[in-house]
């Protein structure tokens, strides 16, 4: 059976991962398989769940935030911020959900933290410029 190798590379760990024989992930155009000895590829994977086969061995899932796909060379890589691997779909799928709702309550206490030094920002203009025009 024809086999490639898929490398993981994120900001705290990397994994090489020989005799991979498929390889199913999505992009912005949706879904996509890669198998051996395919084209040159490069594209950009969104935030979810991507699997890959090794061999007869059942499929594992990968969960990742997004990432960077390159194929070349009969080598799959991935670069992302982190990365999960699992056999089972429920347990990862509920790691990544947990994942999602802690990113969105991060990006939501980062709009609210910027929208309050804004406001203290204009408020701090005004009294300038009040206390500017008071004083000509």
């Amino acid at each position: 059976m024809n086999q490639f190798t898929l490398n993981l590379f994120a900001a705290t760990q990397e994994q090489r991962i020989a005799g991979v024989t498929s390889f199913v992930g999505e992009d912005s155009s949706g879904s996509f398989g890669i198998q051996a000895h395919h084209a040159r590829f490069m594209t950009t994977l969104v935030f979810g769940l991507a699997r890959f086969k090794v061999a007869a061995e059942a499929w594992q899932y990968l969960a990742l935030p997004g990432a960077v796909l390159v194929f070349s060379n009969n080598e799959l890589t991935l670069s992302t911020q982190h990365f999960l691997i699992d056999s089972d779909l429920e347990r990862i799928s509920g790691v990544l959900q947990q994942q999602m709702t802690a990113e969105e309550d991060d990006l939501r206490a980062t709009r609210e933290s910027l929208d309050r030094m804004e406001q203290a920002m204009l408020k701090r203009m005004l009294t300038l410029k009040r206390k500017t025009a008071w004083q000509s």
